[in-house]
């Protein structure tokens, strides 16, 4: 008989957002007019068009698919090269950070490449995961069978966990102990802290000191409003030795339904092989995509280009600018309703605290029917996420202004 991947069955419950989805489907069954006007505040999905230089990028090359001529079939696995070229110049060298072209790897989303990225790392490293956390970083591991099982908490055996908490700034601190693969997410999916110079500083050197993995994930790096914060991870001196980044067209340019991101892998980053030989990383990612990935659409890639133009970038900051329209709405919202609000000024998301007694689950049911608003439970992030609840800025204004309307009306 053919045998299974035991460790999907360690797996807990659910993936968050399709138990939401399951929750808000049973809801709108049963109170069919309550339906009619739900806002959803959860997942974090873009609601706004595409920018208007993408819509012309992509029916440009749609036009040449149609000709012999300019016709494109397979094109390189890790990109083009001109894609590629604008990434390296806008996002990274222009802000003095040393990113050469091929280092870039084009794929379909940044969610894909923070867990196919494990395809390259042993399974006897020690894995540090912030607390609460993007559940993808978990899963993964678990799914290729880097944890153990579960305790009654939902924590993982052999995960580190790195609390996030009001004390620090929801920015995890550096363990005492040694880890080999560190998870950073800034600004953070779901609390929407944003790391500081310093802070960043500090894991780049406690990576070099333990020959560690930093896995940073920047998909939100576009709503960074404060000019002091890093928009990479190496901006920080050292980070090319100790880190990989994730980045992503999803949340600036609005593609969650186009697939467009990419992953930079330093060809100076390197990692040991069981025998203690030391060798670079960047080979390993460029096979691993080559042999399992056939690259992202020429089409959604010249709309990818189009992002880095002078019109692209004016109408990126103008969806960056309406969402965090959206989250200044929210957070005055969520403020006279009388709950303590965190996040919202450098990302998209709103990191709620729950009034006293009340746990993420019964924040999320009592919102959805009294206030028919879907919003995140906290506790699908992790156990210090219990007890707050992530609202999205991901919405139309006028909806985020209906959002900011019920919610002192909730009757705690």
């Amino acid at each position: 008989m053919a045998r299974l991947n035991d460790n999907y069955l360690k797996l807990k419950a659910g993936y968050l957002f399709p138990e939401i989805g399951r929750r808000v489907k049973a809801f709108c069954d049963a109170n069919p007019e309550a339906a009619q006007r739900l806002i959803r505040c959860g997942i974090g999905d873009v609601t706004e068009p595409l920018p208007p230089a993408a819509i012309t990028a992509l029916h440009r090359a749609v036009d040449e698919m149609a000709v012999r001529e300019t016709f494109h079939g397979y094109g390189p696995e890790q990109g083009y090269e001109w894609l590629r070229a604008a990434i390296a110049q806008n996002d990274f060298r222009d802000r003095g950070c040393d990113v050469a072209d091929d280092e870039i790897f084009v794929s379909d989303g940044a969610k894909c490449d923070t867990g196919n990225i494990l395809d390259i790392f042993g399974h006897k490293n020690k894995i540090a995961i912030s607390d609460p956390v993007y559940p993808v970083y978990v899963d993964t591991n678990v799914m290729a069978g880097h944890t153990g099982e579960a305790n009654a908490t939902g924590a993982y055996a052999r995960l580190v966990y790195l609390p996030c908490k009001p004390g620090n700034g929801f920015i995890p601190e550096p363990p005492r102990r040694h880890v080999d693969v560190i998870y950073l997410c800034s600004p953070n999916n779901p609390t929407g802290a944003a790391a500081n110079r310093p802070q960043l500083e500090a894991w780049v050197k406690y990576a070099l000191a333990h020959e560690a993995v930093i896995l940073f994930d920047a998909a939100y790096e576009a709503y960074l409003t404060d000019p002091a914060l890093p928009h990479s991870i190496y901006e920080i001196p050292g980070a090319r030795d100790c880190a990989i980044e994730f980045r992503s067209c999803s949340k600036n340019g609005g593609f969650t339904g186009v697939r467009c991101a990419f992953t930079v892998v330093p060809k100076s980053l390197r990692a040991a092989t069981h025998t203690g030989e030391r060798l670079p990383l960047h080979p390993l990612w460029l096979r691993r995509t080559t042999t399992k990935f056939n690259g992202v659409s020429y089409l959604v890639q010249r709309g990818a280009e189009a992002l880095y133009s002078p019109d692209g970038q004016a109408q990126v900051r103008a969806l960056i600018e309406h969402y965090l329209g959206n989250a200044k709405v929210l957070r005055e919202g969520a403020k006279q309703a009388g709950l303590k609000v965190f996040g919202g000024l450098n990302a998209p998301y709103l990191w709620v605290k729950a009034p006293r007694g009340v746990t993420s689950w019964q924040a999320f049911d009592k919102i959805l029917n009294e206030a028919n608003v879907v919003i995140t439970p906290g506790s699908g992030f992790g156990s210090k996420g219990e007890g707050y609840f992530r609202i999205s800025a991901f919405n139309s204004r006028a909806n985020a202004e209906e959002v900011a309307r019920r919610l002192p009306e909730l009757k705690w």
